[in-house]
């Protein structure tokens, strides 16, 4: 009897895990397709793309490396691009977390006027990046702007800001941690969701506020702070409009779209790696040589993020085994 239902139940199985599976897919499409049109089909033209030489207009040819070799050896503006992504990666990503995190401490410390504090801070996130920009640079004016006046009268150097290759790059991370109301409120929230029983152990234990921060607040927001970090170091390789907009108010370029404009100013102080592949992909029309600098912008992107996670998950899992 048994062995006669057999096939029927194993057939039966069958069914059960085809039915299982196609409804698990259906639940899944949306993403699925979302991947493939906007991550998969993107990523994969653009390896293709990095091979051919494409205008955007006639057929692409494939033309092996020489998109590579140019781009690589024969680019002037791709080291300069990269270097100064590299820098606004480790100084402004460094700046903006630690500054974040001493705001948060901050306004959950602080029991007068803490709304008012909080809303103070938080309000230049708000403002668009194309409008901040602007108004940054003719505050960094060195000329006429307010900062150079109040420096000049105090006795202190005037810097050029945007007009000087030295301090260009300064000044962008200045207007970072001016719109750091993002990083405010997550660092608040993650602040205050630490049991408060081990800063009070810690106070009956004669911990001081360096070893409680150290060994309290640090671990518990541990998580946060490497959300913190990847987030930033992924927006900082997409690093355009505010670069872009600082060197054109800086050199005076802020007409219209007849006029044509290299990116960089001064000196190639300001220039990123998404600038490069809009001035290579729609300004010069050669999208196999955007390809190559867009598929090293997403190497560099992967990079970094795979070797945090890797190194969080080896702390978290040496804290466990503790």
């Amino acid at each position: 009897m048994s062995t006669s239902e057999a096939p029927g139940q194993s057939r039966g199985w069958d069914t059960w895990q085809v039915r299982r599976t196609a409804r698990n897919v259906a639940f899944l499409s949306p993403w699925l397709i979302g991947t493939g049109l906007f991550f998969l089909y993107p990523l994969a033209a653009t390896v293709y793309y990095s091979f051919a030489h494409y205008d955007g207009f006639t057929s692409p040819e494939l033309t092996g490396l020489d998109n590579w070799r140019y781009v690589f050896g024969h680019y002037p503006m791709f080291w300069p691009a990269l270097r100064n992504t590299m820098w606004l990666v480790a100084v402004m990503v460094t700046l903006r977390v630690v500054f974040g995190l001493f705001l948060g401490l901050l306004v959950t410390r602080i029991r007068l006027g803490a709304g008012a504090l909080r809303t103070v801070l938080y309000i230049p996130y708000l403002a668009p990046p194309v409008a901040a920009t602007m108004a940054f640079a003719f505050l960094l004016n060195p000329g006429t702007g307010p900062v150079n006046v109040v420096l000049g009268k105090l006795g202190l150097p005037e810097p050029g800001w945007f007009n000087d290759p030295t301090w260009s790059k300064p000044a962008l991370t200045m207007l970072a941690l001016w719109g750091i109301g993002d990083l405010m409120v997550i660092f608040m929230a993650a602040l205050l969701d630490v049991p408060t029983s081990q800063y009070e152990a810690a106070g009956l234990d004669g911990a001081g506020r360096w070893a409680t921060f150290r060994f309290i607040t640090l671990p518990n927001i541990s998580p946060i702070v490497l959300f913190a970090v990847v987030t930033g170091i992924i927006q900082t390789m997409q690093y355009y409009t505010q670069p872009l907009i600082a060197g054109r108010v800086a050199s005076g370029v802020i007409g219209g779209s007849g006029q044509q404009f290299e990116p960089g100013y001064p000196a190639k102080s300001t220039l990123t790696l998404p600038q490069l592949i809009y001035n290579l992909g729609f300004q010069r029309f050669d999208t196999g040589s955007a390809s190559v600098v867009a598929l090293v912008l997403f190497a560099l992107s992967m990079v970094f993020t795979v070797l945090l996670m890797r190194r969080s998950s080896g702390l978290l899992g040496d804290g466990e085994g503790t």
